[in-house]
């Protein structure tokens, strides 16, 4: 009777943790928390004194005994008690939003890298359980993507999608409902973060912070050479006087400073496509690559890989929602969940 009860009250949450931000989707609800993964802690009493948005505004700009940090590298809980926390602000949030019981404890669909060990799913799960959750399934992030994407993962087709994250790149072949081919490396959003502030550095002798990077890159940030060039102030310390300093960056710069991690993206799906089955290689030709997650909103990298691997390639319909999306679709369809899962489920307190 207590478990009916409760049940009226439970809601199925679809959670895309990336390095970069953490999206909540509630069933019946749609998208409900796009925010960045980054915690504010005061080191000398431990508390979380900003989550998402208000944290990201405070990097590069806090006193000494308070750190902004992001609780994942590469797609990986690295501090798992303050990605324990960050989940539950977020899972608080979102009973606060839609009106949720806080007696739901809500089954979740996460996604998670491919290629990580076992402990490091464990640790997803139990971070999630602890936040709050009933029960947790995990997906693997480009099974998880090409659903978002409605890419037909369950017929006997070829599907090759690049999931382009903050912390990581994911390469897989999909078909059947499970990757055949599968690839996972650490230059994606963040690598080209870096890529320009070293740039700025060696060019400029001018020290920059990670976010104004982040904006050249969003700003004039391009794989291909445009009709149109842009350019962007970029500002900074000057290493030599130490003082701030002014200077136009344009887009031939800044994709100089980016082209040779995305030259190894390039060769990474080259590599996966050499060790696919050729049936399965001659659908991809046909059909296809698809570009989801927020580097593939990069200008022109949908074209620097088409002219690299003569297949034709297109960017997914919002493809920075498309793992969250692809969790949402699998909270209807308990079948495929199943089939695509690739941790148990665990079963939390009822």
């Amino acid at each position: 009777m207590f478990n009916n009860f409760f049940e009226r009250f439970r809601k199925e949450l679809g959670i895309d943790l990336g390095t970069a931000n953490t999206l909540v989707y509630v069933k019946g609800r749609g998208i409900v928390i796009n925010e960045p993964s980054v915690v504010a802690v005061n080191t000398r009493t431990e508390q979380i004194l900003a989550v998402g948005h208000e944290a990201k505004e405070m990097l590069g700009k806090t006193p000494p005994h308070i750190i902004t940090t992001r609780p994942l590298t590469n797609g990986i809980i690295s501090d798992f008690e303050v990605a324990e926390k960050m989940l539950r602000y977020f899972l608080d949030k979102v009973y606060e939003d839609t009106g949720m019981s806080f007696l739901s404890r809500p089954k979740v669909i996460i996604g998670a890298p491919v290629d990580i060990t076992e402990v490091e799913r464990r640790a997803i799960g139990d971070a999630v359980m602890n936040a709050g959750a009933r029960e947790v399934w995990i997906v693997e992030e480009p099974m998880a993507a090409a659903i978002g994407s409605r890419m037909p993962v369950k017929e006997p087709v070829g599907n090759l999608i690049v999931e382009m994250g903050g912390g990581t790149c994911e390469i897989a072949v999909i078909s059947l409902g499970g990757i055949t081919t599968r690839k996972s490396i650490k230059i994606a959003g963040d690598e080209l973060n870096r890529n320009i502030m070293n740039y700025a550095r060696d060019v400029f002798n001018l020290l920059l912070g990670e976010r104004q990077a982040e904006e050249i890159k969003i700003k004039i940030g391009s794989a291909v050479e445009l009709s149109d060039p842009l350019e962007f102030p970029m500002r900074g310390r000057d290493l030599i006087s130490g003082l701030p300093r002014e200077v136009m960056i344009n887009d031939r710069q800044v994709r100089e400073a980016m082209i040779k991690s995305l030259r190894v993206i390039v060769d990474n799906i080259k590599s996966i496509l050499e060790i696919t089955a050729p049936e399965l290689v001659a659908d991809i030709h046909e059909r296809g690559i698809v570009l989801s997650g927020g580097g593939s909103l990069l200008r022109g990298i949908d074209q620097l890989i088409q002219r690299a691997i003569e297949i034709p390639v297109r960017i997914a319909d919002d493809p920075l929602t498309s793992v969250v999306r692809g969790t949402g679709i699998l909270l209807d369809e308990a079948a495929l969940l199943k089939e695509v899962a690739v941790f148990p489920r665990l079963e939390g307190r009822r």
